[in-house]
């Protein structure tokens, strides 16, 4: 937490690294079971990176798998699979279907709704 906000006072809220350490953060907050925490600076770095690199750029993408990953963590299912499946259709068309980050989407996807076949897609 300090090195975040070290890295806001000194680079600023939006730039790469710190959206980095937050994402980093948040990562942790989630491993650690802490959600809310972890939702909600998931939430914050998607809203900057949407807004300063715009709704299609990797890293933004990035940000919206973890929010993903998060809300599944959750149990919040039916939430984080309408997410990826966003997220895996948005990487598809810009990445490609065989870059790494789009096939790791579409494993955790696919993984989650054999996992809950009740959930209407």
């Amino acid at each position: 937490m300090q090195v975040t906000e070290t890295f806001k006072r000194v680079l600023g809220a939006e730039h790469p690294s710190t959206l980095s350490s937050i994402a980093g953060l948040a990562s942790t907050f989630r491993n650690q079971g802490w959600w809310k925490e972890a939702e909600e600076l998931d939430v914050q770095v998607i809203g900057i990176r949407n807004r300063v690199l715009g709704a299609e750029h990797p890293d933004t993408l990035t940000s919206m798998a973890n929010l993903a990953f998060t809300l599944e963590s959750q149990s919040r299912n039916k939430e984080a699979i309408s997410l990826m499946k966003a997220c895996s259709q948005l990487r598809e068309r810009i990445l490609g279907p065989h870059h790494p980050d789009t096939e790791s989407s579409l494993k955790a996807l696919n993984k989650w709704k054999i996992e809950n076949t009740e959930i209407e897609f």
